[in-house]
C-alpha cells in the first residue's frame, strides 16, 4: 500500500498538520491507555453519526430500527450499561439488505456509503478493544473532547444547509483521524503500527465520501463552506486545549 499517496489528498484537504506538541504528548507511554480508549469511543461516534444521517434523511421504520439494533450492544458496552458482547458475531449482522430501496440517487449514495462506514467503524471499534485487552488496558469511561462540538456549533440551522454542513464536518473529522493515525505510527509498537496503517485507506475514503455527498445535495459550490469549516477545524487543532484526547488541540 502506498501510504504517502493515500495521505497526500488528506494533507492537502486539512488546513494545518497536527502540532508537534500534541505528538510529543501522545507518544508518552503513559498516554496510550487514554488514546486507545478515546480512539475506540470515536469509532463508535463515527458509526452513530452515519446512522443518524441515514435515519433522519432516508431510512424507513424497519431500516431505522435495524440501525438502532446494530449499534445498541456497542453503546451499552461503551456507556457501561451492558456486558461486553461478541463483537465478531455482531459484525456479521450488519449489511445493506435491511435498508430501504430508493429511486433517489443521492439517497442511495447515502445508504451505500454510510452503511459501509458503519460496518468499518464498528469493526475498528472492536479491533481497538482487542488492542486494549492485549495490553491489559481496562475500559474506563472518559469525557468527550471539545473537537466535534466545536465544529457542530457552527452548523447552520435550516435544511438543506444543516445537512451540507454536517457532511462537511464529517469529512474533516475523518480526514483528521487519518492524519493522526499516520502521525502516531512512528511512535507505536509493531502491532499498533500495523493496525494504524491499516486504517488509513478507509479513513481517507470516508472523508471523500462525506464531501461527495455534501456536493451532491447542494445546489451551489460548497467550497466556501469547506474553507470555513477548514478554518474552524484548524483552530480547534492548533490552539491550547485543557483536555488531552485523540482529536484535541495543543496540550496545556
Amino acid at each position: 500500500m502506498d501510504y504517502p499517496q493515500i495521505l497526500a489528498p488528506v494533507l492537502h484537504f486539512l488546513r494545518c498538520p497536527t502540532p508537534t506538541a500534541w505528538i510529543d504528548e501522545a507518544r508518552k507511554p503513559d498516554r496510550l491507555p487514554l488514546l486507545l480508549t478515546d480512539h475506540m469511543v470515536c469509532e463508535l461516534k463515527a458509526a452513530q453519526t452515519a446512522m443518524l444521517l441515514i435515519r433522519k434523511y432516508i431510512a424507513d421504520k424497519p431500516g431505522a430500527d435495524a440501525l438502532l439494533a446494530w449499534l445498541k450492544p456497542y453503546e451499552a458496552f461503551t456507556f457501561r450499561e451492558g456486558p461486553e458482547p461478541d463483537f465478531i458475531a455482531l459484525h456479521k449482522q450488519i449489511g445493506k439488505s435491511v435498508m430501504p430501496k430508493t429511486d433517489d440517487p443521492w439517497g442511495q449514495s447515502l445508504i451505500d456509503s454510510m452503511v459501509l462506514l458503519i460496518k468499518e467503524e464498528l469493526h475498528h471499534f472492536w479491533q481497538v478493544r482487542e488492542m486494549m485487552v492485549a495490553r491489559d488496558i481496562p475500559y474506563v469511561k472518559i469525557t468527550a473532547s471539545r473537537y466535534a462540538k466545536g465544529m457542530l456549533k457552527e452548523v447552520r440551522t435550516h435544511e438543506p444547509l444543516t445537512l451540507i454542513d454536517k457532511l462537511i464536518c464529517g469529512a474533516y473529522i475523518e480526514a483528521r483521524s487519518c492524519e493522526r493515525f499516520a502521525a502516531l505510527v512512528p511512535y507505536l509498537d509493531a502491532d499498533l503500527q500495523r493496525f494504524y496503517l491499516s486504517l488509513l485507506r478507509s479513513e481517507a475514503r470516508h472523508y471523500q465520501d462525506y464531501l461527495t455527498l455534501a456536493q451532491q445535495v447542494a445546489k451551489e459550490d460548497i467550497s466556501p463552506r469547506v474553507t470555513f469549516f477548514g478554518d474552524v477545524e484548524a483552530s480547534l487543532i492548533s490552539t491550547p486545549d485543557e483536555e488531552f484526547r485523540f482529536h484535541s488541540g495543543v496540550p496545556v
